[in-house]
């Protein structure tokens, strides 16, 4: 899938693909005008006004400390069941004069152009993504130093903030470890402000905090985090450990009261089943099982009730996998396995690229029924019909394809 955005980073931090995550950058997007297209300061409060983020999906932070809940939320009377919580955005727009953090979790949930940023993101990285936005008004300070438990992508898209970047505390700390990550190294790898238009990459583990306590009290600023979480080898293990499963022998119950020969025989025979289970299951198994079972995303769903489609795109969290087999082609996405006849190929990969297929333009491409194609698409959950939201998410970000 082509996207702006990542075209963007890779020129903004000198990266040919996904492979220099991991390993602090920090530079400047090529195209400025990319940042308000992401998100706008009064684009954010819109979202969370009418988007339904409940709480704690929306927080506000005063000197790095959460403010209660009911300073910013009130509830709304519904005569056929509980009240209704929601913001309140006339004690938020004080609270945003007075100077706050604003954390809006997950956004990619209910804004269409940051879903298929994020979707994009995913098929680039082939990791789990997810963008969080953060909005500081005049001299707040965010978060106190800290560190995350997964790969971070900060763009800033409005105003400025200054940053404090310095290296892990502990070598890979994970959220659940062996042992705790209290401690911030005191060597500063990058202190400065990021202001509109530029790109921090900060690894796992490493600590950072951003603040505006030394900017205009009368500015903002609004930057975007989207988050890559790595699988590693405690993932690994754990997926062997479910596999595991499918053994017989190692599901029956330990011998406690044999005699102690008997003990050790089960033991030795426990290893050499656990060596030949890891043997048959490595790492790259793992990485290509949960990419293709992932479900897909959220999507609406018509069923033809309001005409057929005209136009559709994939929506699948990583890039759908394709291989041709004789007569046949076999697509494998979102938890399902399909087999297409050979013929099909060339619409697949057009209707599975990630980007807008209008139907007819792409039936004029090939010689097979594309719009029967993509119903069969649509009903499995490979692809959805594009809605408005989706179009707004894609112009301009995404180019339709072509055949």
């Amino acid at each position: 899938m082509d996207h702006l955005l990542i075209t963007n980073i890779e020129k903004a931090l000198g990266w040919s693909g996904p492979a220099g995550v991991g390993e602090f950058a920090r530079g400047t997007l090529p195209d400025p005008e990319l940042c308000t297209r992401l998100m706008t300061p009064a684009r954010l409060l819109d979202l969370i006004m009418r988007g339904s983020l409940g709480l704690p999906g929306v927080r506000c932070l005063r000197e790095g400390t959460d403010l209660h809940p009911n300073s910013f939320t009130t509830t709304v009377e519904n005569r056929r069941g509980p009240d209704i919580p929601v913001l309140e955005m006339d004690r938020l727009g004080r609270l945003l004069r007075e100077g706050l953090t604003l954390v809006a979790d997950a956004v990619n949930v209910v804004d269409p152009t940051l879903e298929v940023a994020c979707r994009a993101l995913r098929w680039w990285s082939h990791e789990l993504v997810r963008v969080n936005a953060y909005l500081t008004t005049g001299a707040a300070a965010g978060f106190p130093l800290h560190w995350d438990d997964h790969d971070v992508i900060v763009v800033q898209v409005a105003g400025a903030k200054t940053w404090q970047v310095r290296g892990p505390g502990r070598p890979a700390p994970m959220f659940r470890d062996a042992a705790p990550n209290n401690e911030p190294p005191e060597q500063i790898i990058w202190a400065g402000e990021l202001a509109t238009g530029e790109v921090l990459h900060i690894p796992r583990g490493y600590w950072h905090q951003a603040t505006r306590v030394d900017h205009d009290p009368h500015g903002h600023s609004l930057h975007l985090t989207f988050g890559f979480t790595r699988r590693t080898g405690v993932d690994w293990l754990g997926w062997v450990a479910d596999r595991s499963r499918e053994i017989e022998p190692l599901r029956y119950d330990f011998p406690r009261w044999a005699e102690p020969a008997a003990r050790d025989e089960h033991a030795e025979q426990l290893a050499l089943i656990a060596r030949q289970l890891m043997a048959d299951r490595p790492p790259a198994a793992m990485l290509a099982e949960l990419e293709r079972a992932h479900p897909p995303a959220r999507h609406v769903v018509t069923g033809g009730v309001f005409g057929p489609a005209e136009a559709v795109v994939a929506i699948t969290e990583f890039r759908p996998h394709l291989q041709s087999a004789g007569e046949q082609v076999v697509v494998e996405a979102a938890g399902k396995r399909i087999v297409f006849a050979r013929a099909a190929e060339f619409a697949l990969r057009i209707l599975l690229a990630g980007h807008p297929v209008l139907l007819d333009d792409a039936a004029t491409g090939t010689r097979v029924d594309v719009p029967a194609l993509a119903k069969i698409l649509v009903r499995e959950g490979l692809c959805a019909e594009m809605t408005e939201a989706l179009w707004w998410g894609c112009t301009g970000l995404v180019p339709t394809a072509r055949c």
